[in-house]
C-alpha cells in the first residue's frame, strides 16, 4: 500500500509526520533510545516482521533521525540517535506523559524519567522558552508563520 507523501504540506505536523508518522517508527525509536541498537534486538522486543523493519529503518536513516554504524566485518549495523533523531524523543517522552495521564490505567506507568540534572522521577512537560510558563492548547494562540501557505 503506498503511503501518502505530507513532506510537502506547509504543516510542520504533516512534515514530522512524513518522518514518524508510520505507527512502527515511534516504537523503533523507543527502542534504540533504550539500548536496541541492533536489528535482532529491535525485532525480537517488538516482534515486527524482518521486511517491515528494514524499510522502517532505512527510511528513519534515509531522514537523518537513525544513524547505520558497522559493528562487525560482515555487514551487521547497529543503529544510533542523531541529534535529529534525538529531538524526536524528546516529542515521545510528551506522548509518553499524555499516555501515562490518560491510559496507564490502576497499573501506572510502565516506564519512568530520571532527570539527569537533579536525579528525581520526572515528566516532559512543555514551556515557553522566552518565559518559561508552561504551554498548553488553551493558552497560545495559532499565527501564520513565514512558510504559511498563502
Amino acid at each position: 500500500m503506498q503511503r501518502t507523501n505530507f513532506s510537502e504540506m506547509a504543516c510542520s505536523i504533516a512534515r514530522t509526520l512524513d518522518v514518524i508518522g508510520e505507527p512502527w517508527s515511534p516504537l523503533i525509536l523507543r527502542d534504540v533510545f533504550a539500548g536496541f541498537t541492533r536489528f535482532e534486538q529491535i525485532q525480537a522486543d517488538l516482534g515486527i516482521s524482518r521486511k517491515v523493519l528494514t524499510e522502517r529503518l532505512n527510511h528513519l536513516v534515509e531522514h537523518g533521525v537513525l544513524e547505520r554504524r558497522p559493528y562487525d566485518r560482515r555487514p551487521r549495523y547497529e543503529y544510533v540517535l542523531t541529534e535529529k533523531g534525538t529531538e524526536l524523543v524528546d516529542l515521545l517522552m510528551v506522548m509518553v506523559g499524555w499516555g501515562d495521564k490518560w491510559l496507564a490505567g490502576e497499573a501506572g506507568p510502565p516506564v519512568l524519567y530520571r532527570h539527569h540534572a537533579c536525579d528525581q522521577i520526572s515528566t516532559a512537560e512543555l514551556r515557553c522558552a522566552h518565559c518559561g510558563e508552561p504551554m498548553h492548547a488553551n493558552n497560545v494562540d495559532l499565527l501564520p508563520g513565514p512558510g504559511a501557505a498563502t
